[in-house]
């Protein structure tokens, strides 16, 4: 299969474009889309890609820890973060793409995305301990707590979706509005904003801002995962106690 048969194959192959916000939709996702033709081409494997995708993520936190910021560090580290983040999305793509999808697959995937979490937040810590003139020593514990809600925030829509599933529960439209209203924690707008590492008042201006979002949306989310399983789990309930009861009639 050439570059373009297998990227108009992946167009037909997407996700329904629930629960995502819009840059995943309209420039992560088309970004893997290409990235994940180019895999194919090259006789890559979706594991393949996990790991390339790793490796760049990884060397970007490496610098953000390592180097005293800058705007060519700012440059260079939002790029690769970017890379590696369509490349989190092309591995899905072209494990569909081979219909090779597979949990120990799933399962890598998920861990590195959890580990990038973990990496991103512990980098900036490490950086503004070094590097920055920070007004007060207590915002030494942003990057810490941003850390703990960024990483609930993937576990609880993560297992979420997995319960739902398993359930049968409500799955919401795809939708404008909520596209918009996920950007704040969409992980490329944090991504985007190590654009602005060189200038330490701006960078830590976006990044309270980022942090914020994120706790005030995960206090939303943990509610509706909250209510939707509820609710999945009675009507489940429910479904059992009808199929008992036609049982007995019949």
């Amino acid at each position: 299969m050439d570059f373009s048969s297998a990227l108009r194959q992946l167009s037909e192959m997407q996700k329904p474009p629930r629960g995502v916000s819009l840059y995943a939709r309209f420039v992560n996702r088309p970004a893997g889309r290409l990235l994940a033709a180019t895999a194919h081409r090259a006789g890559l494997s979706p594991n393949h890609v996990t790991a390339v995708s790793a490796l760049i993520t990884f060397g970007a936190i490496t610098a953000i820890a390592v180097h005293p910021p800058s705007p060519a560090l700012g440059q260079g580290v939002t790029l690769a973060l970017l890379l590696g983040f369509a490349l989190d999305s092309a591995d899905g793509q072209l494990a569909r793409l081979h219909r090779s999808a597979s949990l120990s697959g799933e399962w890598f995937d998920h861990v590195m995305d959890c580990a990038k979490l973990l990496g991103v937040h512990a980098a900036v810590l490490i950086s503004f301990y070094r590097f920055f003139d920070l007004p007060r020593p207590a915002l030494l514990l942003i990057p810490i707590a941003f850390q703990f809600t960024a990483v609930l925030l993937f576990f609880g829509g993560i297992l979420a979706e997995q319960l739902r599933g398993r359930r049968g529960g409500p799955v919401a439209p795809p939708s404008a509005l909520r596209g918009m209203a996920l950007l704040p924690v969409d992980y490329g707008l944090l991504c985007l904003s190590f654009l602005f590492l060189g200038s330490q008042r701006l960078f830590l201006a976006l990044y309270l801002t980022l942090f914020t979002a994120h706790v005030v949306l995960l206090s939303a989310f943990l509610a509706k995962w909250f209510r939707e399983l509820t609710r999945a789990n009675a009507d489940a309930g429910a479904g059992a106690v009808r199929h008992e009861d036609a049982r007995d009639i019949a």
